[in-house]
């Protein structure tokens, strides 16, 4: 038996992940991904945004072309597990070949679910996190390619389908390992179309993921090498003093990928902890979410570390950090500061909305507290006490 000595590595493991085709104009290569698969297609995309582009219209012509079955499903906002089982039995009979999600976290999320249950014809509500049945998901699936749209969620990397329901106040996963896309296609030209708005809170969603992938207590040495590669190019692309040009887009696409590839496997950490319960009870997007959310809870976390836990390596790894955005800073705690004063600065500059701006008041704070419980919580950097999550909202409320 192997002895393990001082400087041996943790033991960890990596879940698995997509072939990826990464650069501008891979979307041209979709048609013969579908092909290989079969010649019956469910198509699940957002509102009108990539139906109304030109880069629809040439791929519904290369479809066509190739005599492939086009089904075309739309998911605008956070999908729901009623949209899932409609869809789900809208199609279980029409012998799908492969699943395809083409847009932002939303319609990925439903098309992996969906992808997941057409064999079986089953309600997601059997297997949804906390809130389902709890039944064991079995498989099979069918083939699942992913094609986002904006920089943000990470979805075309990850197993897990998110899914929301406001009236009965939840946001959780439907998560398994066969739910993985067998392709992600990550095409920056995909971005060009997007909202600035929404490119913002996309582009913070995948730096808060990357941030909380590189803090969480199961990073390992191959997620912190792809976390930090993943906040050079986010650096290099998140250009917010003017709109973004197709370079930039590139870096993007690029920081958001390695984010979805980082949390698969390390989790993620309070922001995302806090995001979730925010998700389940007020219309706030989620990289908005994120974005309103990640300057105090940094802070937050940094405090609650130097106080309780002073010796903790997660400091050192904010503080690199910090030197990344502000290369001129030597010393760690300079960098801890600068790394906060950077991440309230964006805040504020980039007019990220606060929580009252979706209907929260005062009156909430505790219910969100006490739900910002789940698996994101459990891999924040430190145990953050109900009074420090309570101040974190306060904080972001107006």
């Amino acid at each position: 038996m192997l002895t393990k000595t001082p400087n041996s590595l943790t033991p960890f493991s990596i879940s698995r992940l997509p072939r990826i085709l990464f650069g501008a104009g891979e979307l041209s290569k979709l048609p013969a991904e579908i092909q290989s698969f079969g010649s019956n297609v469910l198509i699940i995309t957002g509102g009108q945004s990539f139906t109304q582009s030109i880069q629809w219209s040439v791929l519904k012509r290369s479809l066509d072309e190739l005599n492939i079955d086009v089904h075309l499903e739309r998911v605008s906002g956070e999908p729901t597990p009623g949209q899932v089982d409609a869809i789900v039995a809208q199609y279980k009979k029409e012998t799908i070949a492969v699943v395809i999600g083409i847009g932002g976290g939303s319609p990925l999320d439903a098309a992996k679910a969906v992808a997941a249950l057409l064999p079986s014809g089953r309600s997601v509500m059997n297997y949804l996190e906390g809130v389902g049945k709890g039944i064991t998901f079995s498989g099979p699936t069918i083939p699942f390619i992913a094609v986002p749209t904006t920089a943000g969620t990470g979805s075309e990397m990850t197993k897990n389908a998110v899914l929301s329901d406001t009236e009965q106040g939840f946001k959780k996963s439907f998560r398994d390992e066969q739910m993985t896309a067998q392709v992600a296609i990550i095409d920056s030209t995909l971005l060009e179309s997007c909202p600035r708005p929404q490119l913002i809170a996309n582009a913070m969603d995948a730096f808060t993921q990357l941030l909380e992938s590189y803090t969480s207590t199961r990073s390992n040495p191959l997620t912190d090498a792809l976390a930090l590669s993943g906040i050079e190019h986010f650096l290099k692309g998140f250009n917010f003093h003017q709109e973004a040009d197709l370079a930039g887009l590139d870096h993007l696409a690029y920081a958001s990928m390695l984010s979805g590839l980082c949390l698969a496997q390390t989790g993620l950490g309070a922001v995302h902890g806090i995001a979730s319960p925010l998700g389940a009870h007020y219309p706030i997007p989620h990289g908005v979410a994120c974005g309103t959310l990640l300057a105090a809870v940094t802070e937050a976390n940094i405090t609650a570390l130097q106080s309780r836990s002073p010796n903790d390596n997660a400091l050192v790894r904010y503080a690199n950090i910090g030197r990344m955005i502000n290369p001129s800073t030597i010393h760690n705690a300079e960098a801890l500061t600068k790394l906060i004063n950077s991440l309230d600065h964006w805040t504020h500059k980039l007019n990220i909305p606060t929580l009252n701006s979706f209907g929260m008041v005062e009156e909430d704070v505790d219910k969100i507290a006490s739900e910002s419980g789940g698996n994101s919580m459990k891999t924040n950097p430190i145990e953050l006490t109900q009074n420090e999550l309570k101040t974190i909202i306060m904080q972001r409320l107006s």
